[in-house]
């Protein structure tokens, strides 16, 4: 069976230093990630042993969730990765600018929307803009959990991390200081890119 892995950054891990701290991202990737991996694997290869043994209906609905759940933190953080960079920054341009644009009206009025979907999380979760195929245009929901709360024909383009694991060991009990300082070291290119596949 095929396992998940977890995959290499592009940067070092105080690349995107001062903005993210070196420890943060170093400990984000290497435990929290990490354990998402595992636990994923894990959920198939108990959904598997049941299949086999004729016990799966009495555990598909737990292991199920572990699956989402596991599995969702690791697509979510694989893309968080890519949605970061020391180059980072700005604002968009080309297609996706205009598409910002049309969709909520200006930048400005897209970041002050992100940031509140990101701010006003209860819990954990994460910010979420995405493409939404049903409508042809990029909407803004909020993710609870890893998997929780998003509709279903929804390519996510760009994720904002606000469980406390990514922002607490430098901004304390702060997130709009975290929220604020991660436009810095956002992926426009990496957005674009997921934009464009995601129109095809």
């Amino acid at each position: 069976m095929t396992k998940y892995e977890l995959p290499e950054l592009d940067y070092a891990y105080d690349a995107l230093e001062p903005h993210i701290s070196g420890e943060i991202m170093e400990l984000h990737h290497t435990k929290h990630h990490q354990n998402y991996v595992n636990g994923a694997n894990a959920a198939l290869d108990k959904l598997q042993a049941a299949r086999e043994n004729g016990e799966i209906a009495g555990v598909v609905t737990a292991l199920s969730k572990d699956l989402a759940f596991n599995l969702g933190g690791h697509n979510n953080h694989s893309l968080f990765w890519k949605n970061l960079s020391p180059n980072g920054g700005g604002e968009p341009t080309g297609e996706l600018a205009e598409a910002i644009n049309r969709d909520f009206g200006s930048f400005e009025k897209f970041q002050e929307h992100f940031n509140g979907a990101a701010l006003g999380l209860q819990g954990s979760g994460w910010a979420v803009l995405g493409y939404d195929h049903v409508a042809d245009r990029l909407v803004i929901e909020q993710m609870t959990d890893q998997q929780g709360n998003l509709s279903i024909n929804l390519t996510p383009l760009l994720l904002l991390d606000m469980w406390e694991h990514a922002f607490y060991l430098q901004y304390k009990n702060v997130k709009a200081d975290y929220v604020k300082a991660v436009w810095n070291v956002f992926n426009w290119d990496e957005v674009a890119t997921r934009f464009e596949a995601a129109k095809k």
